[in-house]
């Protein structure tokens, strides 16, 4: 089976484009053959488009919370309220969210869908530090878009599937202290060791125990994610584990729970045991 991991980002460009890892699952081992770089939105839509099976793990939230679309009398779903989205500039979408919290108390600005309180990831309307509200403005448009089947908010029928994803699930389950990626020359060499230990545990039976099979590393490839200071290439690395656990679930409903066609779903083992 073809899997991808996609780390992703709001703006993508030849100094931080949106990073692809090629693998292929199969007989218990998830191949990573290759990295690929996506520095448009065009190029991401031309991805979307290509091949006929294979699903993708991409880390950017796919729903806004459920309190927020009540609130804001947005339609019961995903495909509803997206599409409104979809009509909407990128400064109309953010300036919402701003007076949106402006209008909140203390402590209620942000909202958390389910999997972000389970999984301890940033709310979806987060628009500074980590852009995760500004990733679905420009990511959740497109899948709906592109005719890919986004899980579990979009059931189309496709065999190109999308399956939302948080590397920082993966490494913690691999290092103590998962912080592996920083821009800021001080703290390049801690975090160049914490993914050398990363890249070191990937090659042992700790992904199995968790995942369900073993990873097999290229050895330039693990050049190449270790010397990545920013850690995307990691990180695109560790969304296509999850993409690679959510096929092996097929059958279990890709290890999504029902319910959560609004907000969406972060696929990790992880979350079915909490």
């Amino acid at each position: 089976m073809k899997v991808y991991g996609i780390d992703f980002t709001s703006a993508p460009s030849h100094r931080k484009p949106i990073t692809c890892a090629d693998c292929i699952l199969e007989n218990g081992f998830l191949h990573f053959n290759d990295i690929k770089y996506l520095e448009t939105f065009d190029q991401f839509d031309e991805f979307l488009a290509s091949g006929t099976e294979w699903i993708a793990g991409m880390d950017f939230p796919f729903g806004q919370p459920r309190k927020l679309i009540c609130n804001l009398r947005w339609p019961l779903s995903w495909e509803g309220y997206v599409g409104i989205i979809d009509k909407m500039d990128k400064q109309k979408f953010e300036n919402m969210l701003k007076e949106y919290g402006q209008q909140r108390p203390e402590g209620d600005k942000h909202h958390f869908r389910e999997t972000d309180k389970k999984a301890g990831s940033r709310s979806p309307m987060m628009l500074v530090r980590v852009p995760v509200g500004k990733m679905f403005f420009q990511g959740a448009p497109r899948l709906l878009k592109s005719g890919v089947s986004i899980l579990p908010c979009h059931k189309n029928g496709s065999r190109k599937i999308v399956v939302e994803a948080y590397p920082k699930l993966v490494a913690k389950k691999l290092i103590s202290k998962p912080q592996y990626k920083n821009d800021t020359n001080k703290k390049q060499t801690s975090q160049f060791d914490a993914r050398r230990e990363i890249m070191k545990k990937l090659k042992s039976d700790i992904i199995r125990f968790h995942y369900g099979f073993n990873v097999e590393l290229k050895e330039d490839l693990t050049t190449k994610i270790i010397d990545d200071n920013k850690g995307d290439c990691l990180d695109a690395l560790l969304c296509a584990i999850q993409a690679g656990w959510a096929h092996e679930q097929r059958e279990l409903g890709y290890g999504i729970p029902e319910g959560f066609e609004l907000e969406g779903w972060i696929v990790d083992p992880e979350l079915n045991d909490r």
